[in-house]
């Protein structure tokens, strides 16, 4: 029985995976936004200047390249990737842009960047 899909269940609920199946196209955009965060925020380096982003409010390229300990072209592909994914946005103030989270991603991030935060003061008691 390769490749088939087996279940022991007796009986099936069809009303409940109705449900499930009205509630899955109900959420549809809400789980695309979400994934698409959490798919750009879950490389190491994405994270820390979502991180720092939200810790000071904005920053610029070279202020990131200085704290990461990397070069700015290598940054700048990060932030490109933030940007398209509509999770930061950018602002020009005379030759410097500077970088900030989107307003509305805030209620995604904010846990994992709590979690983050409490993780370091746990480590400092120690």
């Amino acid at each position: 029985m390769k490749g088939n899909n087996v279940c022991i269940r007796e009986q099936a609920d069809p009303v409940q995976i109705s449900n499930c199946r009205d509630k899955i196209a109900a959420n549809e955009r809400s789980f695309s936004q979400l994934s698409g965060i959490l798919s750009l925020s879950g490389n190491e380096v994405r994270l820390k200047i979502l991180y720092l982003l939200e810790e000071e409010g904005r920053l610029c390229p070279c202020d990131l390249s200085d704290i990461l300990g990397m070069s700015i072209p290598a940054v700048s592909q990060h932030l490109r990737k933030l940007k398209d994914g509509s999770i930061i946005e950018a602002a020009r103030e005379g030759q410097t842009i500077y970088y900030s989270l989107k307003e509305e991603h805030l209620k995604v991030l904010k846990p994992f960047f709590k979690y983050i935060n409490l993780q370091n003061l746990k480590k400092q008691a120690l």
